[in-house]
């Protein structure tokens, strides 16, 4: 059975999927701090999570979290998925493309003994983000660094 935990998390990616953001931060403290590990950038505080979600549901309208998988270390949950979705609006500096993205991501939330997420991170490999999206060309099979 899974702990408390994983299930608050699951529901925020659940919550994610449906662009209920208050859903999402609904079990977060209200200084949480989350790191963006590719792009280096820390929001805080639930509106800048808020900020955070929505600028890929910006950039990303039909994004979604798929195929998580969870993995419940106590005060810490780690979670795998998938993020898939069309780019159909500007990421970052960059126009849409009208490209999918199908990346792995890594994603982890601390919480506090009263189950709410107080800090948490994200990684995936932005390289492969960016060729998908076409804006990075993919390099030669092969090559020798």
């Amino acid at each position: 059975m899974a702990s408390q935990n994983v299930e608050t998390f699951r529901a925020a990616h659940e919550a994610f999927n449906r662009r209920d953001f208050d859903g999402v931060v609904s079990k977060m403290a209200e200084g949480i701090t989350y790191r963006d590990q590719a792009r280096n950038v820390t929001f805080t505080g639930r509106n800048g999570f808020k900020e955070f979600m929505q600028g890929w549901a910006e950039a990303f309208s039909n994004v979604a979290v798929t195929d998580p998988t969870y993995l419940d270390a106590g005060d810490t949950v780690i979670a795998q998925f998938m993020g898939r979705g069309v780019n159909d609006g500007a990421f970052g500096p960059h126009p849409a493309t009208g490209r999918e993205i199908d990346v792995p991501f890594c994603e982890f939330m601390r919480f506090d003994d009263n189950g709410q997420i107080v800090s948490g991170g994200i990684y995936y490999d932005q390289l492969t983000m960016m060729t998908q999206l076409g804006h990075i060309e993919p390099s030669a099979k092969g090559a020798a660094g």
